[in-house]
């Protein structure tokens, strides 16, 4: 029984409010827990209920024009629980059609970290686009680390993400 049919049968609720209290279940036992683990996100929830992905960079943008452009929230695609933001209809269209082409790789972590083992913040501002796979980056240095040897990086990182993308970063 869900909490909402808890609550239905304790409190006369109209088909709306049931809605409401059985979407905040679900949202509460099972959004946060995937995207925190999985996607590296901002704290906190868009509009459309789900965390921010790429702090709000447009996906589309870093890998089809090599440049960070700020999403806006009017453009948002909630994809795998977690919101993506657009900085045009065309670019979100774009996601919506093969959003496996636009997803980050490794989750949106530094992939440099994941070499190593670890979930660090990746940095739209310091992304590589390496085989039409997007990569992004805790800082310059670290991206700068990575351009000196990108395929053995992105190796590592391919191999430990296998053992690390189900754990928390803070376990890590």
């Amino acid at each position: 029984m869900t909490a909402a049919n808890i609550l239905e049968r304790t409190i006369p609720m109209s088909p709306k409010l049931t809605f409401t209290a059985a979407a905040m279940t679900a949202l509460l036992a099972f959004g946060p827990a995937m995207a925190a683990d999985e996607v590296n996100v901002a704290p906190g929830l868009t509009a459309a209920g789900a965390p921010l992905a790429l702090h709000g960079a447009d996906p589309v943008a870093l890998l089809d024009q090599g440049r960070n452009v700020e999403g806006v929230a009017a453009q948002t695609v909630v994809q795998d629980g977690v919101s993506y933001y657009f900085a045009s209809e065309a670019n979100r269209m774009a996601f919506e059609a093969n959003p496996a082409r636009y997803a980050v790789q490794n989750g949106g972590f530094c992939t440099f970290g994941v070499s190593v083992g670890k979930k660090f913040d990746g940095d739209p501002n310091f992304a590589a686009v390496v085989d039409d796979k997007l990569y992004v980056f805790l800082n310059e240095e670290i991206y700068h680390a990575f351009r000196k040897d990108e395929a053995g990086t992105i190796a590592k990182a391919a191999e430990n993400w296998k053992t690390i993308e189900h754990k928390a970063a803070k376990d890590l």
